[in-house]
């Protein structure tokens, strides 16, 4: 990352998190925004030939290191040559601050990824202190409750200190995110060279073994986990009132990708964040079958968007929001990708337009209602 810089940016439209400044300016300082307004700036700096400029985006839910690190099945990058890659698309996709899911689990002939947690984890760590990265990195444990190893796996990487969120996922067919078990045997039979029937058929049998011998020993543990170390907690792909029982008893901050409007109310009226998924936004409806993430929105209950498995949806998602949800102002979109989410895992020092908060800021222009992201500031330092 580049050195702190004092600057100012002028002629921009600045998005503050209740506002948008038409032409304004802001001021960056010791990595921090020192002031902001409107109108011509006080001084010569930085012109931003009326492009957007907003806070940096907040993701937290991508798994989308995994397809750095595996390009191809079978085939195992270099770790921390992966971690870069991924992090300079994050970052030209705008996004500031991540944190990188990682699967909690191991599961035999499943996908290649899977139990290479820790592997990920260090080579993120190992990229951070050679100063490499461009977005600041945590990390997302996404814990699969029925795998035996489970909660083992988690405990090897729970005291890091960049450890922000972990999920309490369970992919049992027949339920939650794949309630249509076809769908899930479509995706395994896209991935890679593909599982047959048969071999599909073990796969599924293990699993519903696994969800009755250890889920619900598993998901204690995790919760209990959670909170002994004061790392939020996700719930995952709710559809049934029991599902939002479960979250409300287990104290979780954000449910990820609610596949059923009932759900996704309950959720809500608890308190609870819902985050969905930018490429449901963008594609206009979710690749699974579930419900479609402008739906929520429409009803009021959407609160944070993820870019999941593609980095730009999460820019594109935000500004198409307006479009498709006219009750939605560019505002309040955009605090669906920095502020709100920022605010979910406890980071109240960025997210937003603000004195004192850090000059995570990016520069946006659009053309041809596609966004392009054309200059990003990480505490003041120019990273892209």
């Amino acid at each position: 990352m580049t050195a702190k810089q004092d600057t100012i940016i002028g002629n921009a439209r600045l998005v503050l998190a209740d506002r948008v400044i038409e032409q304004g300016w802001v001021a960056i300082s010791g990595g921090k925004i020192a002031e902001f307004g409107e109108g011509r700036a006080p001084e010569a700096g930085e012109d931003a030939g009326g492009d957007l400029i907003m806070p940096g985006l907040i993701e937290l839910h991508t798994d989308h290191l995994e397809m750095h690190y595996v390009p191809r099945p079978k085939v195992f990058w270099n770790p921390i040559a992966a971690v870069i890659s991924y992090d300079g698309q994050l970052a030209t996709s705008g996004i500031t601050t991540v944190l990188d899911s990682l699967r909690v689990w191991r599961e035999d002939g499943a996908e290649d990824v899977d139990g290479r947690a820790g592997v990920l984890a260090a080579a993120i760590s190992a990229a951070r202190e050679e100063n490499l990265l461009r977005a600041d990195h945590f990390l997302h444990l996404r814990c699969e409750v029925p795998m035996p190893s489970v909660v083992e796996e988690a405990m090897e990487l729970v005291e890091r200190p960049d450890v922000r969120l972990m999920s309490l996922m369970d992919h049992t067919p027949g339920q939650r995110q794949f309630r249509d078990e076809v769908k899930l045997r479509d995706y395994y039979r896209g991935k890679g060279g593909g599982m047959t029937d048969a071999e599909l058929d073990v796969l599924f049998a293990r699993r519903f073994d696994y969800q009755k011998k250890h889920a619900a020993t598993n998901v204690r543990a995790i919760v209990a986990l959670a909170q002994q170390h004061g790392i939020p907690l996700a719930s995952h792909d709710d559809t049934t009132d029991e599902n939002v029982t479960d979250a409300i008893n287990d104290k979780v901050a954000v449910a990820e990708f609610p596949t059923t409007m009932e759900a996704a109310r309950g959720l809500h009226a608890a308190g609870i964040d819902i985050l969905m998924g930018a490429p449901n936004v963008v594609r206009g409806g979710s690749h699974s079958g579930n419900i479609a993430a402008v739906d929520l929105a429409r009803e009021g209950v959407l609160d944070i968007l993820s870019s999941d498995y593609i980095p730009s949806s999460l820019l594109m998602a935000a500004l198409q929001l307006p479009q498709h949800v006219p009750a939605i102002d560019l505002a309040a979109a955009i605090r669906t990708v920095t502020k709100t989410p920022a605010e979910a895992v406890g980071l109240s020092d960025r997210g937003e337009i603000a004195v004192g908060r850090r000059a995570d800021l990016i520069r946006v222009h659009v053309a041809r209602d596609l966004p392009v992201v054309r200059s990003v500031w990480r505490e003041g330092g120019r990273v892209a």
